[in-house]
């Protein structure tokens, strides 16, 4: 008998398949021992094992720099964007802000153990709510190997064990930054599986992970629209989700014009391929008749192209823009345009199109900025400041996992407080219930 294509194909797949499940069943069971270990891990130990891990990277800076370079030679073969390419790069900028970050998160108070509140009651009982790490932590992302030190520092800090699926065209760099990991981690004294790094560029390892109910307690994707959403409609695992950062620039009527230009070009120019860039401008009648033109030749300067409504159009060198420019993450030197008769119509221009990640205001008028933050759903909202410090570090966390844009558990940026979960202590003296 005749096999057919799928049969022949299905039959030789098999053996890698059993070897990739018992590969990723292996990994699971030592994530779960090494997250009983790391639950009394002290924070002395978390903190040099990140001091180590700090060091060692800085130490192997033309190693990880090499890797990387591969990494960016197979991600330019692939035909990756611009944007995507630049979200892989390291040089030894990015790269001693990665070794900053581990050595901020090292710094950081250790959140387990931590009392969040405290009372009695009048049966005698004196009752603490207490942080505790969630257990085993995955994280799936794309490109960026700095998520690598990231994710690994604060599922460590917060006493989670962590299993890192970084994306294909990042392994190289990603083992390299593994590696100091594991170093820190054996001069502290603690298991070396508690950081887990998926050895493979398979995309069924991802697959294993979501299915993993009872051996991953929380799932973090980080990365664009089609991961975020394989990892929601395929998890059997609570998931965190970081979702597109479609975020606005609204520039009011009372806006001060030095701080408008500076908030808006940084927003849109800084790095246009993260999360935190400004994708859509939005300006009242007033302050676009006032400085509209000025805001597009500032924007124009800095290569930006700019897709506007009607209005904007007026404007030399404004494209058209089609109704899918607004609510798209561009990630790249582009933006989005149009005017807006006032703060009613901005917000519900927002709540239409954001993605709940980042909304910027520029005003001077303290009522319609209340109202805006009030109004406007966002987990960050920001007052005459750049979109791009929508970022962990820049809000004092050392470093994050990702920008959360539910509302249950975690929202904002995922710190190392934000990977806990909590338990109550309850104490008597020998207090029964009538």
């Amino acid at each position: 008998m005749t096999q057919t294509a799928s049969q022949t194909s299905s039959q030789v797949s098999e053996p890698h398949y059993t070897e990739l499940k018992h590969t990723m069943n292996m990994l699971f069971a030592q994530a779960r021992a090494a997250a009983r270990a790391l639950a009394l891990a002290t924070s002395e130990q978390k903190q040099r094992a990140l001091e180590v891990a700090a060091d060692a990277l800085e130490g192997s800076s033309a190693g990880v720099l090499a890797a990387n370079a591969r990494d960016l030679a197979f991600a330019e073969e692939k035909g990756l964007s611009a944007a995507m390419l630049d979200r892989l790069r390291l040089d030894e900028s990015r790269l001693q802000g990665i070794v900053q970050g581990l050595r901020d998160v090292a710094a950081q108070p250790d959140p387990v153990g931590e009392v969040m509140a405290e009372w009695e009651r009048p049966s005698g009982l004196t009752i603490r709510r207490v942080r505790t790490p969630i257990g085993v932590v995955g994280v799936i992302y794309e490109s960026r190997p700095n998520v690598t030190a990231d994710a690994g520092a604060l599922c460590l800090k917060s006493g989670n064990a962590a299993i890192l699926r970084g994306g294909s065209e990042s392994l190289h760099s990603s083992q390299a930054i593994h590696a100091a990991l594991v170093q820190g981690l054996r001069a502290a004294g603690l298991p070396e599986r508690a950081i887990q790094l998926i050895p493979t560029r398979d995309r069924a390892a991802v697959g294993e992970m979501l299915a993993a109910q009872g051996l991953i307690d929380v799932i973090i994707p980080r990365g664009g629209r089609s991961l975020v959403s394989r990892v929601q409609n395929e998890a059997r695992v609570p998931v965190f989700s970081h979702l597109d950062g479609i975020n606005h620039v609204y520039i009011h009527a009372a806006a001060d014009p030095a701080k408008a230009e500076a908030v808006l070009v940084n927003s849109k120019t800084r790095r246009t391929g993260i999360c935190g860039a400004a994708e859509c401008l939005l300006m009242d009648r007033e302050s676009f008749a006032a400085q509209g033109a000025a805001l597009v030749t500032a924007l124009q300067a800095r290569g930006t192209q700019i897709r506007g409504d009607r209005q904007f159009q007026e404007l030399s060198g404004v494209e058209p823009a089609h109704e899918d420019d607004y609510g798209h993450e561009f990630l790249d030197n582009i933006i989005a345009a149009r005017v807006v008769s006032g703060p009613s119509e901005a917000i519900t221009h927002i709540a239409q199109y954001g993605s709940g990640h980042t909304e910027c205001i520029v005003t001077e008028d303290a009522a319609v900025a209340d109202r805006f933050a009030r109004e406007v759903d966002a987990a960050i909202i920001m007052h005459n400041a750049s979109t791009q410090f929508a970022d962990g570090g820049e809000f004092g966390m050392g470093a994050e996992i990702g920008i959360a844009t539910g509302k249950l558990h975690a929202r904002g940026p995922v710190g190392a407080r934000e990977l806990t979960s909590f338990k109550y202590l309850v104490h008597g003296e020998g207090t029964v219930r009538p």
